[in-house]
């Protein structure tokens, strides 16, 4: 058994930071932000978001690498090692398993839809259409079979990458897949802010208006600040565990936040200029990237290119975040059920299958269905509820009470001050919010959810 962790560390610094903002850079940021900011107000979302990253986000996320690199375990083993006698904290494992594989699910049927544009994009079939011709384009898409087979086929890719081990698969694609995200998103943002729309864009974007603040808007903000940095998961938690033991752990969630901030920034440059230029509202809602950016390529210069290029970046930035969420159950199949790395990937993606399978038929086929004393159900929108408004809080606020109350506060310390940084003197402030701050804030994002 100890040979086993060995085996299972990055072996650079460069894919402990490409592997972390991997994971935390997604379509949260890319897909998701722009279109909370735009319902929420623009610049008043965005302070009470950023404020809420450094209040909430850099503590879990600090918790999290702590847990992982002080035990060197995935999720269920990390918590049965700290405390053996403490059964109810394997919970918070059960929830991150369960959770991670719930949104590699519904997560892999978005991440077909953009695979299915990108190579639609390449054709040259998404410019030319007016806004009314793409909403119906979408609709008829989502509601045939093709998205199912996106949907396996990404699967497909994330297992092909999965499937070569942490430093072969994980951390190499990490170092290509994420700095080439980041490459590709700012040039968009470099042609986005030379629109016309550009300055009314920015504006709406960073002049808040805090008159707008409602109680939608915090929790909006601070659900986003919390799905934005995958806290909860344990995707972090097992990514900490191949962390060596030189890494600084603040310094490397701070680098993470920052860079995940910066990642949504530069969406919102991307899109709000673009939307302001075109006339478009900048509250068009989840709908943005594939109904009314499309109708935008047809009218930039060169849209031909970079609508495949926008469509290539949403998928990598797919990609990152789902062969983190991948790693959470084949880590805990290898470590504690004593299967062989190929078999665990396999297992994980054949139940992500089988429920992305479900939950792309539920735009289609399956739409509509109903059961027995319920009613009319459908799968994709209970995957994404539950996993994104119950388990993720709750796992999350659970994390934050163990590792501020119950673990050893010498082993927080050690593991938040070794090796000795400059960020290391933010070590008590991190242990306090942990302590009395987070789990608050975590608990008013989840009652508000449900």
């Amino acid at each position: 058994m100890s040979e086993k962790p060995k085996q299972q560390l990055f072996t650079t610094r460069l894919g402990v930071i490409a592997a972390t903002v991997g994971s935390a850079v997604g379509l949260g940021n890319i897909w998701r932000f722009p279109y909370e900011a735009g319902v929420h107000g623009g610049g008043a979302f965005l302070v009470i978001y950023i404020l809420f990253i450094f209040l909430l986000g850099v503590p879990v996320l600090c918790a999290e690498f702590a847990l992982g690199r002080s035990t060197h375990m995935n999720v269920l083993g990390c918590f049965r090692q700290l405390k053996p006698r403490q059964p109810f904290w394997k919970i918070v494992g059960i929830i991150g398993v369960a959770s991670g594989v719930m949104i590699l699910s519904f997560y892999s049927v978005i991440a077909g839809w953009t695979l299915e544009y990108f190579f639609v994009a390449l054709r040259g079939d998404v410019t030319g259409h007016t806004t009314a011709e793409l909403h119906s384009m979408f609709s008829e898409f989502t509601t045939g079979w093709r998205p199912v087979m996106w949907t396996v086929l990404f699967l497909l890719v994330n297992y092909c990458v999965i499937v070569r081990g942490v430093q072969k698969g994980v951390e190499k694609a990490a170092n290509i897949l994420t700095p080439a995200l980041m490459v590709l998103l700012a040039v968009f943002c470099i042609n986005s802010l030379t629109m016309s729309g550009a300055a009314d864009g920015l504006a709406f974007l960073f002049k808040p208006d805090f008159s707008q603040i409602t109680p939608a808007v915090v929790i909006g903000a601070m659900g986003q600040a919390f799905f934005s940095l995958s806290l909860g998961l344990g995707c972090m938690l097992t990514y900490a565990s191949y962390f060596p033991d030189e890494t600084p752990l603040v310094r490397s969630a701070a680098v993470t936040v920052v860079l995940d901030i910066l990642t949504a920034l530069m969406a919102g440059m991307l899109i709000f200029p673009v939307v302001f230029t075109y006339g478009f509202s900048p509250q068009e809602g989840p709908t943005l990237v594939f109904e009314v950016l499309p109708a935008i390529f047809t009218q930039i210069s060169g849209g031909a290119l970079w609508a495949p290029l926008f469509f290539f970046m949403l998928f990598l930035a797919s990609l990152t975040s789902t062969i983190s969420m991948s790693e959470i159950g084949i880590a805990w199949l290898t470590q504690d059920r004593g299967v062989s790395r190929g078999k665990a990937c396999a297992v994980i993606i054949a139940i992500a299958m089988v429920c992305g399978v479900a939950c792309a038929l539920s735009f289609s086929y399956w739409a509509g269905m109903s059961l027995p004393g319920i009613g009319e159900i459908n799968i994709f929108n209970i995957f994404d509820y539950t996993s994104s408004n119950i388990l993720l809080p709750l796992g999350g606020m659970l994390i934050s009470i163990f590792a501020g109350w119950m673990l050893d506060r010498n082993v927080l310390r050690r593991e938040l001050t070794t090796p000795v940084t400059a960020f290391a003197v933010l070590a008590p402030a991190i242990v306090f919010l942990l302590r009395y701050v987070c789990p608050v804030m975590i608990l008013v994002i989840f009652v508000a959810n449900l």
